[in-house]
């Protein structure tokens, strides 16, 4: 598919504004990547060291069912303990200092919080590979799990 350059009409004349190359984003920059591609969705994780792509992979996995988790446990629910009135005083006097509006706290997603867990778990992991005998241990652990991924047909 060729570029397509779209317009949008300005007094009498049109304007570009936008541009789709699908080559272009179909293109990756120089380096080994991880592609995963799920019913309703894909993901890419650029420059990996190919020794680690099983173990990216499998934490990509892991963090859908770490996010599934997370969200079942912190679901709205009614409070057990009401507030005190010190709590309820504290409440009220940050909404005064924040403003009348409607105000809420924000929190980092579900989302983001399980993905900064598995980058710092992949940077631990490259930490841990930069020793011989870790990577060799890693090598064989991978031998054996293709080993034994073959034998029982899961996977």
């Amino acid at each position: 598919m060729a570029k397509k350059i779209y317009y949008e009409k300005v007094g009498r004349r049109y304007k570009p504004v936008y541009e789709y190359d699908n080559d272009f984003l179909d293109s990756f920059p120089k380096g080994n990547h991880l592609v995963m591609v799920y019913p309703g969705g894909s993901s890419r994780r650029y420059n990996i060291d190919p020794a680690l792509a099983p173990m990216i992979a499998a934490g990509r996995y892991a963090e859908d069912k770490i996010f599934d988790e997370m969200r079942k446990v912190s679901e709205a629910r009614p409070k057990v303990t009401p507030l005190t009135d010190e709590q309820r005083s504290a409440w009220q006097k940050m909404q005064k200092a924040m403003g009348e509006d409607l105000f809420y706290l924000q929190y980092a997603s579900h989302r983001d919080i399980v993905e900064a867990g598995v980058k710092a778990m992949q940077e631990e992991a490259n930490k841990m590979l930069e020793h011989p005998s870790v990577r060799d241990a890693y090598n064989q652990f991978l031998m054996v799990y293709q080993l034994v991924k073959e034998d029982t047909n899961e996977g």
